[in-house]
């Protein structure tokens, strides 16, 4: 099995890093939600451009409607995430508040086996375990 979907993953977070650090140097003096906004504009001609660049535009009519469906309501989970990241990030630290945001990687884990029947082994169920333990250490403020 390819292990090119790790190189992606850490890219993944060294970007999500850079969002945080970036973003709350941003926030500085404006409102979440137009900043928001402001970001979800960027990534839409980022992405515009990308998908142009590399030829990979699809015909909207080969999407279904579960498609559709489960997209939208991605994009509106996605919406409402990045609305709440940006306000926590304007009013906290972002050493605190991108660590709990990571908490999500504890739920997707429970949602995966509620709603996909996955199956984590024991040593993923006590990583998941791990990564709540630093997620309430990162909470914690003294």
């Amino acid at each position: 099995m390819s292990q090119e979907w790790l190189y992606w993953a850490l890219a993944s977070a060294v970007f999500a890093a850079f969002t945080a650090i970036f973003a709350k140097i941003g926030l500085q003096g404006i409102d979440s939600d137009f900043a928001t906004f402001i970001r979800t504009l960027v990534i839409l001609v980022a992405l515009c451009a990308f998908l142009t660049y590399s030829g990979k535009w699809q015909p909207f009519g080969t999407l279904t409607g579960k498609h559709w469906v489960f997209l939208i309501l991605s994009g509106l989970a996605t919406g409402l995430s990045w609305l709440a990241y940006f306000k926590a990030l304007q009013m906290g630290n972002a050493a605190q508040v991108a660590p709990i945001d990571k908490f999500s990687v504890v739920l997707v884990t429970i949602f995966a086996v509620l709603f996909l029947g996955e199956r984590p082994n024991l040593q993923e169920w006590l990583g998941i375990g791990l990564i709540t333990g630093g997620v309430v250490l990162f909470a914690i403020k003294r």
